[in-house]
């Protein structure tokens, strides 16, 4: 164990995980690669659980962070903060939410947190519907309505959560239906719920569930789920977090792909937007938004520093194209592993869109979960050079891969022959 772990093991709490035997310390990165501390360099399929979304060390957020540290970095959500009225008009343009407004927090959780201080202001309501296998983040709130055991320390919470179906296409007593027929018994089930309970407040879902392994409902489903919520006066709240600003290549939103019945009344976002920096937000309609009766402000949510890393990042992702080109590498890049995957029986399925990719390993010859081979697998590509995540529902056993959007041709390839090889290694 080398020093900087020990120290880590002292001070640290236990349940703070790290990844590998032997975990690694970033020192540096540049584009799509990042270094240790020992001199090795990998390509990073990761992104810092994706939150690199452009580049590392992409030079004009760093421009752009080094300029405003030199001015002010901070001065709380009590004064008026060029930088942040001017990314908040922005997202609000693209969001497609009419008469959005935007509030800057300094994470998804807390994001999150917000959406859900909203929707149950709003409604008058604590009751909070929640998809399976979801995950929401890590505050007291967020893990309440947390579908994934794994990351549910506590089942105490000052919500009550309904666990709705339909956020895993390929699991649970729907799916041998094919993609119509999924869809209507989950707007039946949804019905059948409604019945029994009091009227919720919202339903918050992620478009594709990151921490659940990368897995998606057909399109299509919550634009259907949202003509039931709407009978019943109910929120839509979309958890962009990982799906935002292009991840997914088909669309800017994830939401998008479920549009038929119009935008989220509330979108939550982070992650991505600060390319590294702390920045979280949500968006919602005016009358939703200003609800709240209270004074409510935001010390570090909005910060000069952070708002200008926001706009820098916004700024290239837009102008370079980044959603498209997620949507062309992450095409190529998931045929690739399909087919590199294909005769692995150990791989139960390729799944995702645009650099959104998740592949899950269960045990030969069974549907159970393989987390010691998904294990296994992130040190031999570590040692190959490549950095991936994992994930999954039941058990840890799907892999991650969500590079930064930049992701150029020959870096595809190259993370998917080092990926093929760290598959093939641990049958």
């Amino acid at each position: 164990m080398n020093d900087l772990h020990a120290r880590h093991r002292r001070v640290l709490p236990d349940w703070l995980a790290l990844y590998y035997d032997r975990p690694l310390e970033i020192t540096h990165g540049e584009g799509r690669h990042v270094w240790d501390a020992e001199g090795n360099r990998y390509l990073d399929f990761f992104g810092g659980i994706l939150t690199t979304m452009t580049a590392h060390a992409l030079p004009e957020v760093t421009k752009a962070v080094s300029e405003q540290a030199g001015r002010i970095i901070h001065s709380s959500t009590l004064y008026l903060n060029r930088p942040m009225v001017e990314l908040a008009e922005r997202i609000a343009r693209l969001s497609g939410i009419p008469d959005a407004r935007v509030f800057f927090t300094t994470s998804g959780t807390e994001a999150n947190d917000t959406a859900l201080l909203l929707a149950t202001a709003f409604r008058r309501s604590n009751t909070i519907l929640a998809m399976r296998n979801s995950y929401h983040g890590r505050s007291f709130s967020a893990v309440g309505i947390t579908g994934n055991r794994g990351w549910s320390p506590t089942s105490l919470s000052p919500l009550q959560t309904l666990y709705v179906h339909g956020s895993v296409r390929t699991r649970g007593p729907y799916a041998a239906l094919d993609d119509t027929e999924f869809i209507a018994a989950c707007v039946e089930d949804l019905k059948d719920l409604l019945g029994h309970t009091r009227p919720p407040a919202a339903l918050i879902a992620e478009p594709v569930q990151g921490v659940g392994g990368f897995t998606s409902p057909p399109d299509g489903l919550y634009a259907a789920f949202r003509e039931v919520l709407d009978a019943h006066g109910i929120l839509w709240i979309a958890d962009e977090v990982q799906t935002g600003w292009g991840r997914t290549g088909d669309h800017f939103w994830g939401w998008q792909a479920h549009d038929r019945n119009g935008p989220p009344d509330i979108v939550t976002f982070a992650k991505g937007i600060g390319n590294g920096m702390s920045v979280g937000g949500v968006i919602a309609r005016s009358e939703i938004m200003n609800c709240l009766d209270a004074n409510s402000i935001s010390t570090f949510g909005g910060t000069q520093v952070t708002m200008a890393a926001g706009l820098a990042n916004l700024t290239h992702l837009l102008e370079h194209d980044l959603q498209g080109n997620a949507r062309r590498i992450g095409g190529l890049l998931i045929e690739r592993l399909r087919a590199a995957t294909a005769q692995d029986p150990g791989v139960r399925e390729v799944r995702g869109r645009g650099l959104m990719i998740g592949i899950e390993l269960t045990r030969p010859g069974t549907d159970r979960a393989d987390p010691d081979r998904a294990a296994a697998v992130l040190e031999a590509a570590r040692a190959g050079g490549l950095l991936v995540g994992k994930g999954g529902g039941h058990s840890t056993s799907a892999l991650r891969v969500a590079p930064p959007l930049s992701l150029t041709v020959a870096e595809a390839e190259e993370g998917a022959a080092i990926l093929e090889s760290a598959l093939r290694s641990t049958r």
